[in-house]
């Protein structure tokens, strides 16, 4: 109220342009305003778009791959077919031969189990026991553990010869 009572008349059209003025710079920023979000999902849009085409070109070539690895399974199955063929028409023309047995594995005898158990543990009672210098208490342990754990062995075995010769 006290600003119209101070406005002179010659004011009137001053205020009228400035309010026509304001009102285009604030119809300009609510045009710009809405037009930047526009701009905003256009731009979201287009980075999903090249997100989904580089998905796509991944998925391709990861095809090609498979595809590949398919052709050289095949390659190499066809292969061993005919392989397989040709050793089965060299096993044809060459007299059969009566199958060998598979050798046996040598088994430990009780001198050599024993000898391997006292001197392992042997070493560990050494170690533990020697004071100054483990390594050689773990040495003298060994040596005085192979040297037990043989004679051990030997007597089993001297047991288990008596009990095949009784049978």
């Amino acid at each position: 109220m006290i600003l119209e009572v101070t406005i002179r008349i010659s004011d009137k059209p001053k205020i009228e342009v400035m309010k026509t003025i304001l009102s285009i710079v604030f119809g300009a920023f609510i045009l710009s305003s809405c037009n930047s979000s526009s701009n905003k999902d256009a731009e979201l849009l287009r980075e999903k778009q090249r997100t989904v085409d580089s998905m796509q070109a991944v998925i391709t070539k990861q095809a090609v791959i498979d595809s590949m690895r398919n052709v050289a399974s095949e390659k190499e199955e066809k292969n061993k077919i005919e392989e397989d063929n040709k050793q089965a028409l060299a096993n044809s023309n060459v007299v059969q031969q009566a199958p060998q047995a598979a050798p046996r594995k040598k088994k430990w005898n009780n001198a050599a189990k024993g000898a391997a158990i006292g001197a392992g543990t042997g070493a560990i009672a050494g170690a533990i026991i020697g004071k100054g210098d483990r390594a050689k208490g773990a040495l003298v342990g060994s040596l005085v553990g192979g040297g037990v754990g043989v004679g051990t062995g030997l007597i089993a075995d001297g047991v288990k010869k008596k009990k095949n010769k009784g049978n």
